[in-house]
């Protein structure tokens, strides 16, 4: 079987941005800051700045050596149900 020839439906363009269906390309006037990016997200899932702050404070007792930080990950994740 031999393939038929192809042929474009629209011609190519490269200094114009391609149509994808459902998809439309705005510019913020307002673009979301830092803060504001932060405070949404927080309020969505409040897992995550707690874990980072769990974070920095094992990373900072480590860093003072202190094991205490080290023992209670290691105490919480054998406590962590498994699958």
């Amino acid at each position: 079987v031999t393939p038929g020839p192809v042929t474009l439906e629209a011609s190519f363009e490269p200094w114009k941005s391609p149509f994808i269906e459902g998809f439309s390309l705005t510019v913020y006037s307002n673009p979301e800051g830092f803060k504001e990016k932060f405070l949404r997200k927080t309020r969505k899932n409040l897992r995550v700045p707690i874990g980072c702050l769990g974070t920095a404070a094992g990373l900072y007792c480590f860093h003072q050596g202190h094991i205490a930080a080290i023992l209670l990950g290691l105490v919480a994740t054998a406590m962590k149900s498994r699958p």
